[in-house]
């Protein structure tokens, strides 16, 4: 079963590499959609796969890479896009 989220992530996650050390997780889990940085400074992110897949990246996205200091994350459902992979968004 496929499942479809748009995460907003807030604190310390621009300029620490998120994004790309969020695409290689995302890879690494077979998800796809997208990261991107926001102008508000979080970090925003579409997310589609199976289940199991999706909690571990959201999991992953509370902790994020060793420079961040995640405070929050917003996870909403959304609908699935049929993305063929997952892309970092400059």
């Amino acid at each position: 079963m496929t499942r479809a989220v748009e995460v907003r992530i807030t604190g310390r996650v621009q300029g620490v590499s998120f994004r790309a050390y969020a695409a290689h997780e995302a890879v690494r889990l077979e998800l796809v959609g997208w990261v991107r940085n926001e102008p508000d400074g979080s970090v925003a992110a579409h997310l589609e796969g199976p289940d199991d897949a999706v909690d571990e990246m959201i999991a992953w996205c509370r902790q994020g890479p060793p420079a961040a200091g995640v405070d929050q994350v917003e996870v909403h459902g959304a609908e699935a896009t049929g993305a063929a992979s997952f892309e970092v968004d400059y």
